[in-house]
């Protein structure tokens, strides 16, 4: 597998492992067939209600424009998907694979959407055979749109060594959720935690909530869990998970 080595603003480096190509391509299948799925949906909901009859008596144009746009989730899967949920699809989420940028940071929107724009290009030329060939031949497993976004697809399966004390115990197969827990220091994750077991004894919620916010400002991760301190414990983990092993 590739290593991607990265240096982060505490000039400590990090080496992810890049998706492999079957990971790449086993996130691929399952988004298409959520694709299909969510079209053979669209088409017996037409049906049942008659809208496809509608559909077939309309000039070619008007047809084109309706089809068009119940296809557009499915244009914009990638791009709308990667960009809400931080480099991931359903497909990436299932297989533990994520976008991130090659220079440690979170990618954005803009660098989505080049890759969506290549994936567009990839998939017209050659039927995604280009992309194929870009990542095999790429010591960074990046196909086009990654090397004009500068990109790049890594495994969250166990892959990133970096050294830190124990600050959360973690089991062997624990499985990180936010990458970008890389941007704390270490002495951001011991005031973290210290202030954190404070506010617990001292059932101090208002406290939790401000210390979530300033991690999430800080950081830039948008938390998926439904309470502060549930959030506080899993960013104390990942922290962990990428920084034991140094």
């Amino acid at each position: 597998m590739s290593e991607l080595s990265i240096t982060t603003t505490q000039n400590v480096n990090i080496n992810f492992t890049a998706a492999s190509v079957g990971e790449r391509m086993g996130a691929q299948l399952l988004d298409l067939v959520i694709k299909i799925a969510y079209g053979i949906v669209v088409f017996m909901l037409c049906k049942w209600t008659g809208l496809l009859d509608i559909l077939i008596d309309m000039d070619q144009w008007s047809m084109m424009a309706v089809v068009g746009l119940f296809g557009l989730p499915i244009i914009f899967y990638s791009l709308l998907q990667e960009s809400l949920w931080e480099g991931q699809t359903f497909g990436k989420k299932i297989t533990k694979i994520k976008v991130i940028k090659i220079d440690g940071y979170q990618a954005g929107f803009g660098d989505y959407l080049i890759r969506w724009m290549f994936r567009l290009i990839e998939i017209s030329i050659g039927s995604g055979i280009i992309g194929l060939i870009a990542i095999v031949v790429s010591k960074k497993n990046q196909r086009l749109g990654d090397m004009a976004a500068g990109t790049a697809v890594i495994t969250l399966k166990n892959n990133i060594n970096i050294n830190h004390t124990i600050l959360q115990e973690i089991k062997e197969d624990y499985v990180p959720t936010y990458p970008l827990v890389i941007k704390l220091s270490d002495n951001d994750a011991r005031i973290i935690k210290e202030t954190f077991e404070a506010a617990l004894r001292n059932k101090d919620f208002k406290l939790i909530y401000k210390l979530s916010q300033k991690i999430a400002d800080v950081t830039g991760i948008k938390p998926v869990e439904s309470y502060d301190s549930e959030f506080i414990k899993v960013v104390l983990k990942d922290y962990n998970y990428y920084t034991r092993n140094m």
